[in-house]
């Protein structure tokens, strides 16, 4: 079977299984990328960041993950969708907003086609390991690569005509295909609403995130959540969209592809986090990112939103300060004090 033979068969697979768009590219070090990684973790950009910092040497070189590794086959999946139009939201505590990307189990999805390619590759006599969501790979640079967008203001790899609202997932082969020999230059321009849309000032410069500051990387991250930017948090319990949700290509395409509602949850009542126990937190929001795989964060996080979002005339909302006030757990108890006083609940200090 010829390389092109073999590639037309993974764009048909690809296809089948709803990936909206597939490339192919080589397997070589990602050098670029590798510098730049390097550069802004020692410039502390990265904060406490793991996920493909923790070792860019090895997340810029395929053949770390596959021996011999010479082709990635890149394939993206929409997560467009619009919200229920009964959604129903809590008139005490609040409605804690969702990223949109984490509705429904899209990365799932898109693992369920890659496998699908990596198995064919495999019974055409070529090894392949499939890597999505993972450290072991810089995905937005290998989508760069193989032709399927070019790098966003926001860091984000954007498809023309199609927007940045899709997860990326890729297969390391040892299968010489024909790859991208051209990737798509910037088409961002002179605009800049991603950067003047981010609530925290988190885009330092163009493609440059500061997770220090990101809404999406703190509250996934451990300790306090900073106090700086507890305002700014709104009511996020988990993500943020606005960098994608002020980018021109993504309005127009929300406007025009008319999205399919979904199925997934959207919003989650702060209430019933907060009264959750640590077991049916995980049950429920064990596929999101939770520092440690400690509750303790969901509720930190949700103690926030309850300060920005909560109706302080409200028994609920009382109960609820007054239990985290009380809670054995440091965190829980600092982040229900700062909730009561922003709502009026307690003194200044």
């Amino acid at each position: 079977m010829s390389p092109q033979s073999l590639r037309d068969d993974l764009e048909a697979i690809a296809e089948q299984h709803q990936i909206e768009k597939v490339g192919v590219c080589s397997a070589d070090v990602f050098e670029d990328v590798r510098s730049v990684l390097h550069e802004r973790k020692a410039a502390g950009l990265s904060a406490d960041m793991a996920f493909t910092y923790r070792n860019p040497d090895r997340s810029t070189d395929p053949e770390r993950s596959l021996a011999g590794a010479r082709s990635i086959v890149v394939g993206v999946r929409s997560y467009r969708r619009s919200r229920p139009s009964d959604e129903e939201q809590s008139p005490a505590a609040g409605a804690a907003a969702i990223a949109e990307y984490v509705w429904e189990p899209h990365y799932a999805e898109l693992r369920v086609g890659l496998d699908a390619i990596a198995a064919h590759l495999t019974n055409a006599g070529w090894a392949s390991r499939v890597l999505i969501d993972d450290n072991a790979l810089v995905d937005r640079a290998a989508a760069h690569r193989a032709g399927i967008g070019w790098w966003g203001k926001n860091s984000n790899i954007l498809i023309p005509g199609f927007g940045s609202k899709f997860v990326i997932g890729s297969v390391v082969t040892t299968a010489p295909l024909d790859v991208n020999e051209a990737v798509i230059d910037d088409q961002c321009g002179p605009c800049r609403r991603c950067i003047d849309a981010c609530p925290t000032a988190a885009i330092v410069a163009d493609g440059v995130i500061d997770s220090n500051r990101c809404l999406a990387w703190l509250v996934q991250s451990p300790g306090d959540f900073p106090t700086e930017f507890r305002d700014a948090l709104g009511d996020r319990i988990y993500g943020c969209d606005d960098c994608q949700s002020s980018c021109p290509p993504n309005v127009r395409t929300d406007r025009e592809s008319s999205p399919a509602e979904t199925d997934g949850t959207v919003m989650v009542e702060v209430s019933e986090l907060l009264r959750a126990s640590d077991d049916e937190l995980l049950e429920r929001f064990g596929a999101w990112y939770i520092p440690r795989r400690e509750p303790r964060y969901l509720r930190r996080n949700a103690l926030v939103v309850l300060g920005n979002v909560g109706d302080p005339s409200t028994t609920e909302v009382q109960e609820l300060i007054a239990k985290y006030q009380n809670s054995p757990d440091d965190i829980e108890r600092e982040h229900a004090q700062w909730a009561a006083r922003k709502l009026g609940l307690a003194p200044q200090p």
